[in-house]
């Protein structure tokens, strides 16, 4: 028999049983719809024709993948924070009071232990009440675990379908059925509580009773009382409406409404017996009492800039193939992964580096206000003040927006409000402070701050040990030590290593003298000038030129040996930014980050050899699995005789503009050895320093939020004055800690190399005053001029970062 047949033979008698008697018909019809609601949810689980996404099958319902959160591991074994998009800690059932299951269940879904997923007669009671205009949720407990733990609304899991809005919403509930029923399948009542309770989020960023318990009470899910039961279920409803840390008001009548739903339900036990009204009235009229916060540092709050540039050195690692199986495509989750991140930093040396940043930054900051006074700071190269630089900056802040958008067509309505006082938290080194302030005068305040940016590597291993971003966290998540600047006189070390790559020593000879540069075929001439406006016209060797950052001489044999050999060289040494062809360059006129420049440092301190900053020595998936280990990317960027040419010209800087480290480095300087070098970009905007001892290297920034933000002399803002003390104090505590021994080292004794290429320099060999730390400042740019209103770009509310 053909299909052909079969298919007419049945074609008749569906004819037939639709055009019987009124009966026939309408069981007909009705086994229709009920076949086609079966195959519509058989469809939805097996996604026909990919129209409806994937839905969790029974192994994946069996073994859920529950977001973990990962944690990250100091060089000395300590927990230094937990990277995570819901904060969760799972427990056992045995481990939650019956309080707090009877109130969750009389509450959320009464009739949980007469159902198998779907409660439908509270489904007819909702659609009842939805036509009567008083709409209420008819989702079971299980239908809410399988929603959040199984991601039931999002993209992925409505298919093609899900594109079109009402279907959508069909697919979803569809979805949250099929997995609720799988769930009651194979999970006890118990188990279904348990992971509901440790999966729902309760505000807050707290996810799981266990978190949310100990965050809002203090206590554990086994010790919860009714009243705290109650706040918590409440939170359910609405976790920012009902917080009881922000909304205590609604929180409490959220908890009454809660006390009321379990007393109906005579579960509110006290002594053995059901309370009565009069007790309940006791009980609502509790005001809610919530756990103090904690003043200790959590560990979410230690070296956050580190954490923060950890998670975009991890999408590096997967990018390059570092790590085996992941790649650009298919990165690590540190939000879900569950895995334990070894980093390289040290929790000792982060915390001498925070000392030592606070301590100068301080005492900086009253030296800045101080200096300026009640002068506004904000002044351009001719030392005016820059007109509406406060109010350009308020015109990018968020509230300038709100404000803008109420108020299209009326200014003054909008600086009413902009100048309107009101409490606003801000930074201070006593601690955060909540202050009376206006927009316009937090913004004024704010950008008065002085900024900084601090790290330390180990030169032969390039482990990153220690990193400080910026003065604090909470007010700036701008980090200095990727940010861009201008680097000044500390750029030289790579005008010197090519000159030396290119036959000189630190015992050749140049003239300090007056020189005019022209363009070709232009009429502007560049002419570089000494920190003191005027020139020797003596010959002195490199090495003391490079001590004493004579600006002709750097420039001189910078044009000497080829600008673009001078930007290769610092290619390999470790430069990543791209660098302007200028003969300025050759000052530090172009812009590079702490980071990199610090590593190229390291470069000239490891004989010559290049490696990328290394921030993870090894990571373990949730199984306890390693799964990368670090490697060195090692190779030769310069000459050994070249590397040991520039340490020797860097330990002369202690002779020079960094004759400052002496006060610090006095009682070791006869185990270890110290070199580095000083930079100043023009107008002291930026002030660096990068201090080098054989086996540990450190960098520092120092400066305002806006480059027109900056001391107008040198002698508060260079770089030998305002960023060589941190480097200073922070290696002071290092080697006065026996913990560090290692530290102390001397450079190794040269390698066939002949004393004459560095001896008879003319330098003196103790500090001398009449060298001028001040000739590290720089005219470091073809036009000296200063960055107006137009250039400036806001970083957060009432910060800014323009570089």
């Amino acid at each position: 028999m053909s299909y052909k047949n079969v298919w007419n033979k049945t074609k008749g008698k569906l004819r037939r049983i639709y055009s019987g008697p009124w009966y026939k018909k309408t069981a007909a019809w009705i086994c229709t719809f009920f076949l086609s609601i079966l195959f519509f949810f058989i469809s939805v689980d097996l996604n026909l024709f990919y129209l409806f996404g994937s839905t969790p099958s029974f192994s994946d319902i069996k073994n859920p993948t529950v977001n973990e959160a990962s944690e990250i591991y100091s060089a000395d074994g300590q927990l230094i924070g937990r990277y995570y998009s819901e904060d969760r800690t799972a427990i056992e059932y045995e481990e939650i009071s019956p309080i707090l299951i009877r109130t969750l269940v009389d509450t959320e879904d009464e009739r949980f232990y007469h159902h198998h997923g779907i409660d439908f007669k509270g489904l007819f009671s909702a659609v009842k009440d939805m036509f009567s205009g008083h709409a209420r949720g008819a989702s079971t407990i299980t239908q809410q675990l399988a929603k959040n733990m199984f991601r039931v609304r999002t993209k992925h899991r409505t298919g093609l379908l899900g594109k079109i809005p009402g279907v959508r919403i069909l697919i979803m509930k569809a979805k949250e059925w099929i997995v609720a029923t799988k769930l009651e399948m194979i999970f006890s009542k118990e188990e279904i509580l348990t992971m509901y309770l440790n999966t729902v989020d309760f505000g807050n960023n707290s996810f799981g009773i266990k978190t949310a318990a100990a965050r809002y009470f203090g206590t554990t899910p086994d010790r919860l009382t009714y009243d705290q039961a109650a706040t918590l279920v409440g939170l359910l409803k609405g976790t920012s409406i009902y917080n009881p840390r922000t909304n205590p008001k609604n929180s409490r009548e959220r908890r009454n409404t809660v006390l009321d739903v379990v007393y109906e339900h005579n579960h509110i036990i006290i002594n053995g017996n059901p309370v009565s009204q009069a007790q309940l009235d006791s009980l609502k009229s509790l005001p809610i009492e919530l756990a103090q916060r904690s003043n200790e540092k959590s560990p979410n709050e230690f070296a956050p800039y580190f954490r923060d540039e950890l998670v975009e050195y991890l999408d590096m690692l997967c990018e390059m193939g570092e790590v085996p199986g992941y790649d650009a495509s298919n990165k690590l989750d540190v939000y879900s992964d569950g895995l334990k991140i070894y980093t390289t930093l040290d929790t000792r040396l982060q915390k001498y580096a925070e000392e030592a940043v606070r301590k100068k930054m301080q005492s900086l900051q009253n030296q800045f206000y101080s200096h300026w006074g009640n002068t506004p700071p904000w002044q351009d190269s001719k030392h005016k003040e820059i007109p509406e630089f406060i109010e350009n900056i308020a015109k990018k802040t968020s509230e300038y927006k709100r404000l803008k958008e109420k108020y299209p067509d009326n200014n003054d309505s909008i600086d009413y409000y902009l100048n309107l006082p009101h409490p606003v938290k801000v930074f201070t080194y006593d601690g955060p402070a909540v202050k009376e302030l206006s927009t316009m005068d937090s913004i004024r305040y704010m950008v008065k701050l002085m900024h900084c940016g601090f790290i330390a590597m180990e030169p032969d291993t390039r482990e990153i040990k220690a990193w400080i971003g910026n003065i604090d966290y909470d007010s700036w998540n701008f980090d200095n030590i990727t940010a861009k600047h201008q680097p000044g006189s500390t750029f030289k070390l790579f005008v010197y290593t090519e000159a030396m790559n290119q036959g000189m020593s630190p015992s050749t000879r140049r003239r300090d003298a007056r020189i005019e540069y022209k363009e070709p075929g232009g009429d502007e001439v560049w002419i570089p000038h000494n920190a003191d406006g005027t020139y020797s016209n003596a010959e002195m060797s490199l090495k003391r030129a490079f001590a004493s950052s004579v600006n002709t001489i750097a420039v001189s044999v910078g044009l000497e040996v080829g600008v673009k050999n001078i930007i290769k060289t610092a290619y390999d040494m470790g430069i990543k930014t791209p660098l302007q062809e200028t003969k300025s360059l050759c000052l530090g006129s172009s812009v590079v980050d702490l980071l990199e420049l610090t590593n190229s440092y390291c470069t000239v301190v490891n004989d010559g050899k290049y490696n990328m900053p290394i921030m993870i020595s090894r990571i373990e998936d949730r199984d306890g699995n390693i799964i990368y280990k670090s490697k060195k990317h090692e190779k030769q960027a310069i000459p050994y005789k070249s590397a040991y040419l520039m340490q020797i010209m860097l330990r002369s800087g202690l002779h020079g503009t960094s004759a400052g480290m002496w006060e610090y480095i006095g009682g070791h300087t006869q185990t270890t050895d110290f070199g580095g070098k000083t930079g100043t970009s023009n107008n002291h905007a930026d002030a660096w320093y990068v201090g080098v001892t054989p086996k540990l290297v450190g960098g520092v920034w120092v400066g305002g939020e806006f480059p027109c933000i900056h001391f107008r002399t040198g002698a508060l803002g260079q770089g030998g004055k305002a960023a060589l003390p941190i480097f200073g104090d922070f290696i002071k505590k290092v080697l006065n800690d026996k913990r560090f021994s290692k530290y102390k080292a001397k450079f190794a004794e040269p390698k066939d190399l002949d004393p004459k290429l560095w001896s008879g320099s003319d330098y003196v060999e103790a500090p001398d005053s009449t060298l001028s730390e001040e000739s590290e400042n720089e005219n470091n740019s073809d036009d000296n001029s200063t960055p107006n209103n137009s250039e400036i770009d806001t970083q957060t509310e009432v910060t800014t970062a323009e570089e």
